[in-house]
């Protein structure tokens, strides 16, 4: 399995060795969309032919948060979520390490939120049920704590690779130079 989904921006903030992870949450966002998407589909479907499927509402919900809380995850690896860029990226030098490292101080703070509270709702959770089900919600909540935990892995990823590389991507250093676009004839 090659890494095709893994984004190529920001490599000096990533290990390699999660580049499996984020393939496998790229992959995990796409078949949550999709499950979601054909679960409401066959939802309208079935209700407008006069015979709804009652359980594909808590598929669609079920596809919905875990879409919701896989994606916040990758989105996290892919510095493209829960990150403050315009602000970040418009500073150098120490002002910019000092504003990268607060941003994923508090990204890491609410990931840790995330795994302390997601796993309580989730213990909770084993005393309500879904209907028609009878799926114990704690099935919903799951999510919430597994997130937690990618997130804060990622975050300390970016954090130790960015202290010790730099957070400024090698994209932002080059200075376009003006000229004739590659590949473009001169006129003489």
């Amino acid at each position: 399995m090659g890494n095709v989904l893994v984004a190529q921006r920001q490599r000096h903030l990533k290990w390699r060795g999660l580049d499996f992870l984020e393939n496998i949450l790229m992959m995990a966002c796409g078949l949550t969309l999709l499950g979601f998407t054909t679960s409401v589909m066959l939802d309208i479907v079935t209700r407008t032919i006069g015979h709804p499927w009652l359980w594909l509402q808590e598929v669609t919900s079920t596809f919905f948060i875990y879409g919701i809380f896989i994606g916040a995850a990758a989105a996290t690896r892919r510095n493209d979520h829960l990150y403050l860029t315009a602000f970040s990226e418009a500073l150098h030098g120490r002002a910019r390490l000092v504003v990268e490292v607060v941003i994923r101080l508090v990204v890491l703070t609410v990931a840790l939120t995330m795994v302390c509270f997601g796993y309580i709702n989730f213990l909770r959770g084993f005393g309500s049920f879904r209907m028609p089900s009878m799926t114990p919600i704690a099935s919903l909540y799951a999510a919430i704590p597994l997130s937690g935990v990618l997130i804060a892995l990622f975050t300390v990823e970016q954090l130790l690779n960015g202290l010790r590389n730099g957070f400024e991507h090698p994209e932002e250093a080059e200075i376009p130079v003006e000229g004739p676009a590659p590949g473009a004839q001169s006129a003489s």
